[in-house]
């Protein structure tokens, strides 16, 4: 299962910072974000992804994040 994010993360430390956090919620995914991209993409691959869980980790920290649509 792939999920794809839209983000407003901006710079490479705070974008590491988030792949540790969702790294500890999802163990066995891949988890990257491609800042490169206008929409910031953040990228997870795994079984059993929640996006809504996702969303919730990633704006409890501070940032914006929806689904790709």
């Amino acid at each position: 299962m792939v999920e794809v994010f839209v983000t407003n993360v901006d710079e490479e430390t705070h974008a590491n910072r988030l792949v540790s956090v969702l790294s500890q919620s999802l163990p066995n995914s891949r988890i990257t974000f491609d800042l490169d991209d206008c929409d910031r993409i953040l990228r997870v691959e795994g079984n059993n992804i929640s996006p809504i869980a996702i969303i919730t980790m990633i704006e409890s920290h501070g940032w914006s994040c929806r689904v790709l649509e």
